[in-house]
């Protein structure tokens, strides 16, 4: 099945309109009813998460989304619809724990702080139209009253080398937390292993109201260059201005830059998943902020995976937390355990475990202490054919 912007494999396909690298596997039934190519993935998590220290909180959430595309070819021309949507909102307004993880709101009144906000209930629903130059150029228009602007790399979500780890990272909203907007409109153009796309979207996040549309002005935008020099690799540089991107400040305009790699190898039996990322912020009120992020997956046997993350991320604001004289930088160092269990039909399920710990600056002992860790056990379900 070709690629939704241009001549390549669909595989190199991410989130939105970013792009993975073009030997990542992709687990997901396609089929083809007249003249339109289909693709359907999907995944459900049941967690139980128990998090330490004076802030720590244990609960027991769930994660899900499924997605649908549907790809026409009318000569030299192509349309694609894509949908996505998540159950996530029977966590509730204020998702799951997750300590040092910031952004968004529960109430309109105050910031989630050490939890993770759930997904909306409709995440994309967009329409991507094609059109070849020549055997390897392309341009492109995706149009979106949900979807993802052109900015940071592929959702985490979607990259083989986090997918696998049910809590989301804590640089989120340094990389990939646009990737629900209600209202985007990106034109790029495709010339072989490039590609440059520019977007103008709604910078509002979502908020408390999960099952909603937030339609509100296409008041921000960014730009992205993407390279995939060999099939092993994809490699983005975008940046973009946020116009208001909180509810709670709506003064406050971003500045949002973003760098990263990803790698897919094969080591014998295994397979390898890589993900290097910078992000930063600029608000015009308030500190600078640079998030850094390393994913590694790897795979082997039928459906082990051991995987890890490294983070380090500075914070603007800890609401609740003293004043401070400078921005506290925060390391979280993740590993983690996954393995099919039994296959039924065209769905796996797995069990998994992933442990955290936490390294605190001074500033904040008192309030999450020295060394705070966490656990999550898992299930997952999800389509592999």
């Amino acid at each position: 099945m070709p690629g939704a912007l241009g001549s390549y494999a669909m595989t190199r396909d991410g989130s939105g309109t970013s792009w993975l690298p073009d030997t990542s596997p992709m687990e997901a039934l396609h089929g083809a009813y007249g003249d339109w190519m289909t693709m359907l993935h999907g995944s459900l998590v049941l967690a139980d998460t128990q998090q330490s220290g004076p802030r720590g909180a244990a609960a027991t959430f769930s994660e899900s989304m499924i997605m649908g595309s549907a790809r026409r070819d009318i000569g030299d021309s192509a349309f694609t619809a894509r949908a996505m949507m998540s159950a996530d909102p029977i966590n509730g307004a204020a998702g799951y724990p997750l300590l040092l993880q910031t952004g968004e709101t529960a109430n309109g009144r105050d910031p989630l702080v050490d939890r993770q906000h759930p997904h909306n209930l409709v995440m994309e629903l967009a329409l991507t139209y094609s059109k070849s130059l020549t055997r390897l150029a392309s341009w492109f228009v995706y149009a979106a009253p949900v979807g993802e602007p052109a900015l940071g790399p592929p959702v985490f979500m979607h990259r083989r080398s986090s997918d696998a780890d049910p809590e989301a990272p804590l640089s989120h909203h340094h990389l990939d937390a646009t990737h629900v907007s209600f209202g985007v409109v990106t034109a790029g153009l495709v010339a072989g292993r490039w590609k440059i796309e520019a977007s103008t979207f709604n910078g509002r996040e979502p908020d408390q109201h999960r099952s909603a549309f937030e339609w509100r002005p296409l008041d921000s935008w960014s730009t992205r260059l993407s390279f995939n020099p060999v099939p092993s690799l994809a490699l983005q540089i975008s940046t973009s201005r946020l116009q208001s991107p909180e509810s709670l400040h709506p003064e406050i305009a971003v500045k949002r830059s973003t760098a990263s790699v990803l790698h897919e190898a094969s080591i014998g039996s295994w397979q390898a998943s890589t993900t290097l990322a910078f992000g930063r912020n600029s608000p015009t009120a308030g500190w600078r902020t640079d998030a850094w992020l390393a994913d590694e997956a790897l795979r082997w046997g039928d459906g082990q995976v051991l995987y890890g993350r490294v983070e380090r991320v500075g914070y603007d604001e800890l609401p609740g937390v003293p004043e401070l004289t400078q921005s506290p930088v925060i390391v979280k160092r993740s590993l983690g355990y996954q393995a099919d269990i039994a296959r039924w039909g065209v769905l796996r399920f797995s069990l998994g475990v992933v442990g955290s710990r936490f390294a605190i600056p001074n500033p904040l002992v008192t309030r999450y202490g020295v060394a705070p860790d966490s656990w999550t056990v898992y299930m997952r379900a999800r389509v592999a054919p």
